[in-house]
């Protein structure tokens, strides 16, 4: 590689002399072409700066060999770093396919980066990024899939390493708070080679077992590499797939593996997964002394506010008396028919006195009355009365009305 090139270089040289120098401008040029044909490398640094700024389509960067206290500038397509974003920062190192640029006006070497891997545990970090993204595209971590924890599990597995400090915490802290408590208890391997096959057994066989209600995965803190098998893609699915539900308490509070985000609960220490899981006793029976309190004042309210009710619906007269609104009723009702009499003989009255004025006139205007003045009506046979001396002959007869009865008579002439 070395001889390569150095052949190369050698084929570049150009003759020069104090009586024929290039002009800085053609060696600047020059300096690009040769640059140019090297094509894209594999460079490793640190980045010391970073510039994303919103919208651009371009991220800058400064990689830095620590080394050599050499920097360098570097450009790229913001698709390029927004793959390994999540897990890449000032001060990672990094290592970067890029093809060298040179910037012939000012003399300036920079990078083209068309690829950017993290070195190391950023590395390792950036694969679990991207699988943590596969899975989140899955479902696996949706939150409407964590199923609710019971409120007194009377079994309760717990998956551990063999006499761990996760297990005596898990343990003592949980009888502590609710000495009745039962555990099923399988010890694993939480590091290696070994570790994801038993866990994923574990858990398995916790969930077959019908009494177990809620399982605890636990172990103490570690490195990124320690952690690894509760990231492990087997182990999620197989907790996905779990009916009962899962807790994981993997680390202390920062460590943040992906069993964290596929169980039911995350509890930030073995020692608070207890908690979570299991309830203080004494809590509980202050709970329920305090309701059962409460209670007692709400019923004893309730009976007052009754009874005050009930006080004031006696008091109220109609109750305490209940005759007395018959009573004055009965008073109304009586007004009311000796008003109706008085009323109704007012109007026969004086019907009786329109009746009799009407009699009187009728009398008065009657032909009787006339008759018993002395009149006589004359009638022919056939009723008509005679008003006209001319409307008789001599010798008809006639039929005299007088007041008190009637006769025949004949015309005479």
């Amino acid at each position: 590689m070395l001889s390569a090139v150095a052949t190369t270089l050698a084929g570049m040289a150009v003759n020069t002399s104090p009586e024929s120098p290039l002009p800085v401008g053609e060696v600047s040029r020059l300096i690009g072409g040769w640059i140019d044909r090297l094509g894209a490398v594999w460079v490793e640094g640190q980045i010391t700066q970073l510039s994303r700024r919103p919208g651009a389509g371009v991220v800058f960067l400064t990689l830095r060999d620590p080394s050599y206290d050499i920097s360098v500038s570097v450009t790229c397509y913001r698709q390029v770093f927004d793959a390994v974003a999540d897990v890449v920062s000032e001060g990672a190192r990094v290592v970067v396919l890029a093809k060298p640029e040179w910037y012939a006006p000012r003399g300036q070497l920079s990078l083209r980066a068309a690829e950017i891997r993290p070195v190391g545990v950023g590395e390792l970090l950036a694969r679990l990024e991207q699988l943590k993204k596969a899975l989140t595209r899955e479902g696996l971590f949706a939150p409407e899939r964590k199923k609710p924890l019971p409120f007194l599990p009377q079994l309760v597995g717990l998956v551990c390493g063999r006499a761990s400090a996760a297990e005596r915490d898990v343990l003592e802290n949980a009888r502590h708070r609710w000495p009745a408590v039962r555990f099923e208890v399988r010890n694993v391997a939480v590091q290696g080679v070994h570790a994801v096959p038993q866990v994923v057994q574990a858990v398995k066989e916790l969930d077959a077992i019908e009494d177990v209600d809620v399982i605890i995965v636990a172990r103490g803190g570690g490195s990124v590499e320690d952690l690894l098998p509760f990231s492990d893609e087997q182990l999620i699915r197989t907790v996905a797939e779990c009916r009962t539900p899962v807790v994981s308490a993997i680390g202390h509070e920062p460590d943040n593996p992906l069993l964290d985000h596929v169980a039911d609960l995350r509890a930030s220490t073995p020692t608070d997964a207890a908690k979570k899981v299991v309830p203080d006793v004494g809590e509980e029976y202050e709970r329920v002394r305090l309701l059962r309190d409460r209670a007692r004042r709400c019923v004893a309210a309730l009976v007052e506010r009754e009874e005050r009710g009930l006080a004031h619906a006696l008091a109220r007269p109609s109750i305490e008396d209940p005759h007395r609104m018959i009573d004055e009723r009965a008073d109304h009702v009586a007004d009311l028919l000796d008003r109706s009499r008085r009323c109704l003989r007012h109007q026969l009255d004086r019907a009786d006195s329109e009746l009799a004025h009407t009699h009187a006139r009728v009398v008065a205007l009657s032909p009787a009355a006339t008759l018993k003045r002395g009149y006589a009506v004359l009638q022919k046979a056939d009723g008509h009365a005679v008003r006209d001396p001319g409307e008789v002959e001599a010798g008809e007869a006639l039929r005299a009305r007088v007041s008190e009865g009637e006769f025949s008579v004949r015309v005479d002439t």
